[in-house]
């Protein structure tokens, strides 16, 4: 067919080809769109539409109105039917759109089926170009869809693509824009939440990398593979290829069940549902879709049996036609579906509700309530008729009412409820920023306006991935509507919508809402998803997890390279002393390497096997202490790290508070009221919410007269009329707004608001008799609580919301003076007041002169009480007219517009305020924080106390929780941003090493850019630190300074999504189950769920970890190096001959069967008990010097074993004799050395042992019994007929004897002259 652009203009002249149509016979009357109409529809609006756009037109006018598809119709009439079925007249619809943008040369405006047939522009009369014979061949072919299709498409094809992804990855260094409600032309990563160390590929390369970076596990691989050549084979390969496989099979073990722990719970966070909606093309929208239904495919079946009846076709066409004409047809039609977290996608439009957790980074489009909207939907049924077009489909189970889509022609019900709503909604940031406040957030005025339907038409665009978390710039743009067919009169009624125009939009944070954020106010949003998975604000500021390792596991390492040394000479000199010639075949080297594996037991692999079930055992303790339940261990190879640490970093919404708010204290100037007396506030509101006259109607002003008791006296009444004031200036100065929603059947009223401070005072002065009833942007209604009716209606002419440069908010107010059922009573003679509350720094300035405002906001922060300072003013209408126009004319200034309306505010409202009074909030502190706080600054941990939130709300938090010492200087570094002003805090800081340092996160990123070294060196030292406004980034940052710096064990500790990087950051890693979520525990080494518990499992679990790995690993080495002075002295006397002293079974069996269990009991040993170690915290302070396990105590136990070796060898060769020749006399001294061996390792146990357990009893006789059951089946090495005489009785004992008593004794000298701490503390 020919193509759309080449049709025939009446004026032109005839083609140098003849290609006359049978369509250009038809009469252009008969293509007009309104003589259609007209002939269609006789209603009167269209008859007399027609009529007024017919008058004055010419003839040759009639083709700018013609679209091409009349056209198309027209064709039908002369063509045969068969020559276009009627699927690929369809589609054909969909392609030439396209085709006519690439192949058109005319005007732009021709180039598809909705342009006029011909343009009323100067391009109508130029002539048509000559057409050469390619392009009428080429004009004529039409090419299949799939390659018709351009890059660019008005054809959704979510509903039948779902799933499908873009094969191109999408530039994260780019900006990204967002087609809202459809599939992306760009890939973008998986929305999943992943706190896993290892993949299923890198699991094993990682693990042995880590496992093999340790010198001794280097050590006894390299002794293993030695086995393979013959020349250095001592024994059974299986001897040292099976422990190291052992402790490899541990290690990587646990290794693996910790992290399919972690991935399975993160699996739980991964499969939360969501609603999502899924925007499905309509016919009559931006283009045709593919049948989706079952029904639709029947129906296009149908009419396929059916394209020789012409009469039909026509009459299918003209159906289309009317459905185009329909100017209300949505876009596209939407149904509900429901997602997992770990299936949302950029571009999903998700459904959130009250309490939900955001899964992704989102742009607000829509907030609105349910309550409004179904009520709405419940008054007016007839208004939304069920059709396709509707947002939810009427069979889905509970969808009836949850979304008003017909926003485009609301209802005066529903242009109220979208007024009331806004687009506002309160989100909950503490798991991202540790910040409590609520924040508001809002929708775009754009898409809060537009139908959901429309929100095909949306494209957002935003900036790259950015881990700043309170900031976002971007843009939403609304594209023109796409006519399906072409109508002038519709489009002079859509306006811009058609003119191609593209409406556009800025957006800012105030638009997001990021992810691990939750939903607070009780209102229903629509937002996209715009970032995903590793892109959110979330993930980029959680550094990636890593491998944690003790600090005991690196002091062992070192320890294994001086025994490897000490190998390796004592090799060196033992084939020194024998000569390096070579014999029998064999260099000197060869002796060298034999001697070297022979003593390979002073490094011994089951030290390992020893410390890795250790660990186990400690985990197992923590688990099960009913002391601290629910504390789970996820990391199980630092337990001992427990009990090294000496700086704890501490976020503090949530851990150290609970982030609930409780007005504690009001003070009026002459007398204060807390607890109990509150009851008195409560009896003087009532007194004075009573009226002068008997008609309790009749609402209450600041200046309606105040009626005491007869025998009240004149100071009562002073006090009365005081606090009456204080309480009506806290009910009405605020931000808040009441909900009222049904739980189990009765309605339950909440407060939203974006600080829990506000929401603290006006539940306050509910409870002392005055309840918020009702507020809007423009009014508010204050309710008796003891009557029920109406007490206080004001309207509401100005706010000025809380900043953190302002430290107060204010706000105008006008009263009512009629009764409560006057809703209209408000006159312009009511009277103004202004009411202003805020911090005691900014408001001292402000109130009138008084005595006593500094003295009790002093009092009341030494109790840890955040203070307001309330204060009113009457205005006269006059002075509020002059102050609201210039205030108007400053909010329209473009350059310095907040400081000229700050200057207006001022200078008319903001100077002589009347002093009402001082209030006290306090932000309740978890259980027991304060005693926990006190432990552990006495155990030597220094605390610092890392937040998101507020200087003020940090200083009083530091204070109540007693972080800061009573009378102790806190020193205050804020908004510092010159370097030579660093150089002078730093300084005094220096001079007053006693002080609290009290810095914020502008200050903090100053001092580590600029003075990185000179801070950490003085804040380190310091008691106590609190940094406020941490972004996590700087959370992190801190702890790894103070690892690098200081080489000492950090444990951070907190509970939101904020706190992952600085748990991950820290040695060792605490988190606590939130109420929010569990992103801090699941990413933490040791799960808790509240901080109280920090201090048992520090004082307690942690001290008794290190201390008992220490004994542990020392006995171990000390169970090697034994054996390996006994292999010595036999070599010596064997005339420096390779050859092992045991054999097979027995070194195999000494270091398992014959020592394992009593040496592993040592576990369960303890050398005080837990009140001990709750009272004398100072018990922990010396493990973090690390003298369990030090250089000194490691060569004490080296001497001992030296000592030992030589006496039980030495004895053995001198009072049994030793010939390698003589096989008897060997198998005799094998007998005497080896049991002794055994005897001597379970009493030297039996000695370490400070508390006895029943399980050390049975393992240490348990394994004398297996010893002395297994010697008759040990002929092989023994000579069983000596081992049954006295003569090996007497020297086992002797040699026993000697080899026990003088190491013993020395232990007991020493522990009388220098009593360890524990048994002073047990006054032993």
């Amino acid at each position: 067919m020919s193509a759309p652009h080449q049709y025939h203009q009446p004026n032109a002249p005839d083609s140098p080809t003849d290609d006359h149509d049978s369509d250009l016979e038809l009469d252009l009357r008969e293509l007009d769109p309104l003589t259609l109409s007209s002939a269609r529809d006789s209603s009167s609006r269209q008859a007399s539409r027609r009529t007024s756009k017919e008058h004055g037109h010419r003839i040759q006018q009639l083709g700018a109105r013609i679209p091409l598809r009349n056209l198309r119709v027209g064709r039908l009439r002369n063509r045969r039917q068969d020559e276009y079925p009627p699927e690929e007249d369809l589609q054909g619809l969909l392609n030439d759109d396209e085709d006519t943008k690439r192949q058109s040369t005319g005007s732009s405006t021709l180039g598809n089926d909705d342009a006029p047939l011909l343009s009323t522009n100067q391009g109508w009369r130029r002539n048509r170009q000559p057409q050469s014979a390619l392009s009428r061949i080429t004009s004529r072919i039409r090419l299949p869809s799939f390659i018709s299709s351009g890059s660019k498409t008005n054809v959704d094809l979510s509903g039948t693509l779902e799933g499908d992804e873009a094969d191109t990855e999408h530039d994260p260094s780019s900006t990204r824009t967002v087609a809202v409600g459809q599939i992306q032309t760009t890939r973008f990563p998986p929305n999943a939440v992943s706190n896993a160390k290892y993949t299923p590929w890198s699991f094993l390369p990682r693990t042995l990398y880590n496992e093999f970076s340790f010198f001794f596990n280097m050590y006894f691989l390299l002794v293993a593979l030695s086995q393979i050549i013959p020349a250095l084979r001592i024994g059974y390969l299986s001897t040292y290829i099976f422990p190291l496989a052992f402790v490899l099979t541990i290690t990587l073990g646990k290794e693996a069940i910790d992290d399919i722990t972690r991935r399975r719970r993160d699996t739980e966070a991964n499969s939360e549902n969501y609603t999502i909606l899924k925007f499905e093309q309509d016919k009559t929208g931006l283009g045709a879709s593919p049948p989706t239904t079952e029904s639709e495919k029947r129906r296009r079946l149908r009419k396929g049996k059916k394209k020789q009846d012409m009469g039909s076709r026509l009459t299918d066409i003209e159906d289309e036609e009317r459905r185009l004409d329909d100017k209300d047809a949505p876009t596209s039609r939407i149904r509900e579906v429901v997602k997992l977290s770990r299936d949302l996608k950029v571009g999903d439009v998700v459904k959130l509700n009250k309490d939900q957790r955001v899964p992704a980074d989102m742009v607000i489009l829509k907030s609105y309530s349910e309550t409004l909207n179904s009520a709405t939907t419940e008054t007016s049924p007839s208004e939304h008729p069920q059709s396709p077009s509707l947002l939810i489909d009427p069979d889905a189970e509970g969808s009836k009412g949850n979304i008003d889509i017909k926003l485009q022609a609301p209802t005066s019900q529903e242009a109220k409820s979208q007024a009331n709503s806004g687009g506002e909604a309160f989100i909950r940031t503490d798991q991202l920023d540790g910040e409590t406040d609520w924040k508001l957030r809002l929708a775009s005025p754009m898409s809060q306006n537009l139908d959901v339907s429309e929100y095909t038409r949306l494209r957002i665009t935003a900036g790259k991935p950015d881990k700043k978390v309170n900031d976002f710039v971007g843009t939403i743009e609304l594209l023109p509507y796409k006519k399906p067919g072409y109508d002038p009169h519709l489009d002079a009624e859509r306006g811009n919508e058609t003119s191609g125009q593209v409406n556009s939009a800025a957006l800012i944070i105030d638009n997001t809402a990021w992810a691990n954020t939750v939903l607070a106010s009780s209102c229903t949003v629509l937002a996209v998803v715009v970032y995903t998975g590793s892109q959110t604000r979330q993930a980029l500021s959680t550094s990636p997890s890593r491998s944690k390792t003790g600090l005991l596991e690196y002091e062992i390492n070192s320890l294994t390279k001086i025994l490897c040394f000490l190998t390796l000479a004592l090799s060196f000199i033992l084939v020194a002393l024998k000569g390096f010639e070579a014999e029998d075949g064999k260099r000197w080297y060869v002796s060298v390497m034999r001697f070297l594996i022979l003593f390979s037991t002073i490094v011994p692999i089951s030290l390992r096997v020893n410390l890795d079930m250790g660990k186990s055992v400690y985990a197992r303790f923590i688990e099960k202490d009913q002391g601290i339940p629910g504390t789970v261990v996820r990391t199980s190879t630092i337990p001992e790290d427990l009990g090294r640490v000496e700086y704890i970093l501490s976020d503090k919404t949530g851990t150290l508070t609970q982030n609930e708010m409780e007005l504690k204290k009001i003070h009026v100037g002459t007398v204060s009221y807390a607890n109990e007396a509150m009851e008195e506030v409560s009896s003087y509101v009532r007194q004075g919410l009573a009226s002068s006259n008997s008609d309790s109607s009749v609402l209450i002003t600041p200046s309606s007269a105040y009626v005491p008791t007869t025998s009240a006296k004149r100071t009562r009444r002073e006090i009365g009329s005081r606090v009456r004031d204080l309480v009506l200036a806290l009910a009405l100065c605020h931000n808040v707004t009441p909900t009222t929603e049904e739980e189990n059947g009765k309605p339950i009223t909440t407060y939203q608001a974006s600080s829990p401070d506000e929401i603290a005072i006006v539940r306050w002065t509910e409870l002392v008799g005055l309840r918020l009833l009702h507020r809007d942007r423009h009014r508010m209604t204050l309710q008796s609580a003891q009557t029920g009716k109406a007490a206080v209606r004001v309207r509401i002419l100005n706010v000025f919301p809380f900043t953190s440069e302002g430290k107060r908010m204010g706000i105008i107010v006008q009263f009512s003076n009629g009764t409560s059922s006057d809703t209209e009573s408000i006159t312009d003679d009511s009277e103004i007041w202004f009411y202003q509350k805020g911090a005691d720094t900014v408001m001292t300035t402000i109130v009138a002169t008084n005595d006593w405002l500094d003295e009790e906001t002093a009092n009341m922060a030494r109790e840890g009480l955040r203070t307001l300072v309330v204060g009113r003013k009457k205005l006269s209408a006059q002075q509020y007219r002059e102050f609201s126009n210039q205030h108007t004319q400053a909010s329209l200034s473009l350059q310095g517009r907040d400081a000229a309306m700050a200057a207006i505010v001022k200078e008319f409202l903001e100077h002589d305020l009347e002093l009402l009074g001082v209030t006290g909030v306090e932000d309740k502190l978890q259980r027991d924080v304060k005693p926990a706080l006190e432990l552990l600054r006495n155990a030597g941990i220094k605390i610092w106390m890392l937040t998101g939130d507020k200087v003020e709300t940090a200083r009083c938090v530091a204070v109540s929780s007693k972080l800061v010492a009573r009378g102790q200087y806190v020193h205050t570094i804020a908004k510092l941003k010159r370097k030579d002003l660093a150089h002078d805090s730093l300084d005094f800081l220096r001079g007053k090493p006693d002080s609290c340092l009290l810095i914020d996160g502008e200050s903090l990123a100053l001092m580590l850019a600029h003075h990185r070294d000179a801070f950490i060196s003085i804040a380190v030292r310091l008691p106590a630190v609190v940094a406020c406004r941490c972004s996590p980034t700087q959370k992190a940052d801190v702890a790894k300074l103070i690892r690098e710096y200081t080489k000492k064990r950090v444990c951070c500790i907190g509970d939101g999504g904020n706190d992952v990087s600085m748990i991950q950051a820290a040695d060792v890693g605490v988190g606590i189950v939130g109420k929010e979520g569990r992103q801090a525990s699941l990413a933490a080494d040791f799960s808790i769920e509240q901080f109280c518990y920090l201090t048992k499992l520090l004082v307690w679990h942690g001290r008794n970890s290190y201390k008992r790995s220490a004994k542990l690993a020392q006995f171990v080495i000390h169970r090697g190096l034994i054996i390996s002075v006994c292999q010595t002295l036999y070599s010596i006397a064997t005339r420096f001959e390779p050859h092992a002293l045991y054999r097979d079974w027995l070194l195999v069996g000494y270091a398992t069967v014959y020592t394992m269990a009593p040496v592993f009991s040592l576990v369960l040993d303890r050398d005080v008990d837990e009140p001990l170690a709750n009272l004398y915290p100072e018990l922990y302070k010396e493990l973090t010097t690390g003298k369990s396990l030090s250089y000194r105590t490691f060569f004490i136990w080296v001497f001992v074993s030296i000592y030992q070796g030589s006496i039980i060898q030495g004895l053995s060769q001198i009072l049994v004799g030793v010939n390698p020749e003589e096989t008897t006399v060997g198998k005799k001294m094998v007998s005497v050395s080896f049991t002794v061996l055994v005897l001597n390792e379970l009493v030297m146990v039996a000695a370490e042992i400070t508390t006895w357990h029943p399980v050390m009893i049975f393992s240490i006789l348990g394994t004398a019994a297996v010893y002395f059951g297994s010697v008759p089946f040990l002929g092989d090495y023994f000579d069983l007929g000596y081992v049954a005489s006295v003569a090996f009785v007497w020297r086992v004992a002797v040699i026993a004897a000697v080899a026990l008593v003088p190491p013993y004794a020395g232990k007991v000298l020493g522990r009388t002259l220098r009593p360890p701490s524990y048994r002073k503390v047990q006054a032993v």
